[in-house]
């Protein structure tokens, strides 16, 4: 591929899939990030490609000890239209662009990749707005906490890693756009834990880089989140937060509701960032 950005590796008798589809999955999915982060997160990065069975994507990790690299197993049965498809490479993508916390702390590494996939390839025009809605109304209730379940640093369940931490996610950016009147949202906090150079191949104190995103937007929204959501289950009006920004799921369809009281900033999130 045109990019000396990104080195892919595979062994091209194990796939059926033409090199060409390779880099254009590969392609994709570093123009969505880059579109979300301002800039490609890191110098260089290896995207190693391992055969499996089955078809598409299959499983994908991202490393930051030494060189960066992402590595990917696809299924031996895949063509094109499957990995156009693909979330998963994009997603590990996403993880170049955050430093390496503690162990208690990996909902935010995985929670921050599940929220801001889909909304970096929406923004690069790869999904649509309605398909992020729908994914994360049906996927956030699964992070609520349930009984027994203590804070985010306490709960390493899949459920609340994931989407207990995307819901964090969602939680920061609607409050960072209210209390900057939709000036800055999440997006520019992690702009700016990047570009003071927070990235895969750091390892930051959590404390360090909710600071960092904090100063990027001249709000303690994240700070703040986090020293309620740490320790504590707290319980979200899911369904409240859906009508104020607008969304509804009407069989199966997602339905916006302009008029409602967060609309701009539903609309915000994920529209293309305006140059500046």
């Amino acid at each position: 591929m045109d990019d000396n950005r990104i080195f892919i590796t595979h062994m091209p008798r194990e796939l059926g899939v033409h090199d060409a589809d390779l880099e254009r999955w590969v392609s994709d999915a570093a123009r969505a990030v880059e579109t979300y982060y301002g800039r490609f997160p890191v110098r260089r990065v290896k995207v190693r490609v391992e055969p499996s069975d089955g078809q598409g994507a299959q499983t994908g990790a991202a490393f930051g000890f030494g060189s960066p690299l992402i590595r990917m197993e696809v299924g031996r049965a895949s063509d094109g239209a499957e990995l156009a498809r693909d979330w998963m490479l994009t997603h590990e993508m996403v993880h170049l662009a955050f430093p390496r916390v503690a162990v208690e702390h990996h909902w935010i590494e995985e929670g921050l990749a599940t929220y801001v996939e889909p909304i970096a390839r929406a923004q690069a025009g790869q999904l649509s707005r309605e398909q992020v809605w729908r994914d994360l109304v049906a996927g956030l209730p699964q992070g609520l906490p349930r009984p027994g379940d203590g804070g985010l640093d306490f709960t390493p369940t899949w459920s609340r890693t994931y989407w207990g931490g995307a819901l964090f996610c969602l939680l920061a950016d609607v409050e960072i756009r209210k209390r900057t009147t939709n000036r800055f949202g999440l997006q520019d906090a992690l702009r700016g834990i990047l570009q003071d150079g927070g990235n895969i191949q750091t390892i930051w104190p959590l404390t360090r880089v909710l600071e960092r995103g904090d100063a990027a937007v001249g709000v303690p929204v994240l700070t703040e989140l986090y020293e309620q959501m740490r320790a504590t289950p707290v319980d979200v009006d899911l369904d409240g937060l859906w009508r104020e920004l607008g969304v509804s799921l009407v069989d199966g369809e997602v339905i916006f509701d302009e008029e409602a009281p967060l609309a701009p900033v539903r609309r915000a999130i994920t529209s293309p960032p305006t140059l500046s």
